[in-house]
């Protein structure tokens, strides 16, 4: 991938050269300090990717987005604050890197950009910006629904709501569809900590309140803030091998 580094901060861009090395795949074919600098060099050299900061003298990075004519590059952001963060995703961003950059995370990032031609579709009413690795509590996701964003730690997402061809996601006071199957949901969420209830439910088991019997051998589980789901008899089996010593 021919990859650009646009970043105001000298030793910024040297660390993430360093960091950038452990991925032989990853072809840097530039530097640049800011938007001036960097808009002729995206259209002379045509970069796949750029490691793009936000705040930097002259055009930001969303300034400088908007003035690149033709195709745009993947675009990772790395910057000091975590306040762009939604806006960057509405720009399309890959992904949104914290300085000082960590390994871990830039490598996840490099594997969101391998695995771009796969991620799932996103559209009309609501979309969730995810990317095919298996995530956990800890991951957040981009989540737009009509006109309104939000960058959620799935943690606190409590419960997953099958509606036809849409999800709706249910965290602290905000209930968003995106357009997705459960189904898909279910493949790309980490089985320890999301659990398929029944064919229209997904609960977070850290959110889980209460247990009680329920008819027919299932179960009836109380959520915190008062979700009442019904776990289905077969799933109920599943559930009590999963929870049990």
């Amino acid at each position: 991938m021919k990859t650009l580094i646009i970043d105001d901060e000298r030793l910024a861009r040297n660390e993430l050269r360093r960091l950038l090395e452990n991925f032989p795949k990853v072809q840097i074919i530039g530097e640049a300090a800011n938007a001036d600098e960097a808009l002729p060099m995206i259209e002379e050299l045509e970069p796949e990717l750029l490691f793009l900061d936000i705040q930097m003298p002259g055009k930001n990075g969303f300034e400088l987005l908007q003035s690149i004519e033709g195709k745009t590059p993947e675009v990772i952001f790395t910057t000091a604050f975590d306040e762009y963060a939604i806006k960057a995703f509405e720009y399309n961003a890959l992904d949104y890197l914290l300085k000082p950059v960590e390994l871990a995370r830039l490598s996840e990032a490099i594997h969101r950009v391998e695995e771009e031609q796969h991620i799932p579709e996103s559209s009309g009413a609501g979309s969730i910006g995810i990317s095919t690795k298996i995530l956990g509590e800890n991951d957040q996701v981009f989540v737009k629904d009509g006109e309104k964003c939000w960058f959620v730690k799935l943690g606190k997402v409590r419960l997953f709501e099958s509606m036809g061809n849409y999800v709706r996601l249910y965290f602290d006071d905000q209930k968003p569809l995106v357009l997705k199957s459960l189904n898909a949901l279910e493949d790309r969420l980490n089985p320890a900590t999301f659990f398929r209830a029944n064919r229209k439910h997904i609960i977070n088991l850290q959110w889980i309140e209460k247990i009680e019997p329920w008819f027919s051998g299932g179960l009836l589980v109380t959520l915190r803030g008062g979700d009442k789901i019904e776990i289905s008899r077969r799933q109920a089996i599943r559930f009590k091998d999963l929870l049990s010593l």
